[in-house]
């Protein structure tokens, strides 16, 4: 039997978080440093929480951001979980996105293995959260994924996940053999740097025609066509 391994993107891929997240780098700029958040913006689209941290950290001006950056996200994936109710509140899941999810689930593909999960630059902590608070846990190993602690690359978590899938599954997800969902173009590099299917969903900040500029094998406007999003993640029948 084949096996892939579909990994989907969190934030404006699978759910918009209502700008909650954002309190977890307020809170770890108050706990360490007696802090407010710096005021300059700091990109946040398609990177990890690790760079997106770091850059933080540099902004403030405070010495050995590397060194200091491990502490920091330890802060982060403590204070999560006291945002569930607030993602509840505010947050929202994106349209088809259950729909398409179960639908893979259901192995519309005989002869198909699926795996899904999640590779996204939120610390583990708060993907959980995330996804949790809103019901999007159903039918993702989240086991079997790679989270923003990793690496400051994006690209650099996509063999983690094949990693913890093969140790979980005992199966071969090299290549092609994975699917990476996401919003951005950096989702789309990860995906082609490592080998990858690059699906570009355009429920974000990038449109479907520069989702496949930067070289999405497909993208699409959302995920409430459950068949083409079926025919964009697994391939044609």
């Amino acid at each position: 039997m084949a096996s892939l391994l579909v990994l989907w993107d969190v934030d404006h891929t699978l759910i918009n978080a209502g700008g909650v997240g954002i309190q977890v780098y307020e809170q770890a700029f108050r706990e360490l440093y007696s802090l407010e958040i710096p005021s300059v913006r700091v990109n946040m689209a398609g990177r990890t929480d690790r760079a997106i941290a770091i850059e933080m950290l540099t902004v403030a001006g405070l010495a050995d951001p590397h060194g200091r950056v491990a502490e920091f996200q330890a802060v982060q994936a403590a204070y999560a979980p006291a945002l569930a109710a607030e993602f509840a509140a505010k947050g929202r899941v994106l349209p088809g996105v259950l729909e398409v999810i179960a639908a893979i689930a259901d192995g519309p593909r005989p002869g198909l293995h699926i795996v899904q999960s999640l590779l996204t630059g939120n610390v583990r902590e708060l993907a959980d959260v995330k996804l949790g608070s809103l019901g999007v846990t159903e039918h993702l190993d989240l086991d079997a994924g790679a989270y923003g602690t990793e690496s400051e690359i994006r690209a650099d978590l996509v063999p983690v996940a094949r990693r913890n899938a093969a140790r979980r599954y005992g199966e071969d997800f090299s290549g092609l053999a994975t699917v990476l969902v996401g919003d951005t173009p950096l989702d789309v590099e990860a995906a082609l740097t490592t080998g990858a299917r690059a699906v570009g969903v355009a429920t974000g900040g990038f449109t479907v025609t520069e989702l496949l500029a930067a070289g999405a094998h497909a993208a699409l406007p959302d995920l409430t066509d459950t068949p083409a999003a079926l025919t964009a993640i697994l391939g044609p029948p």
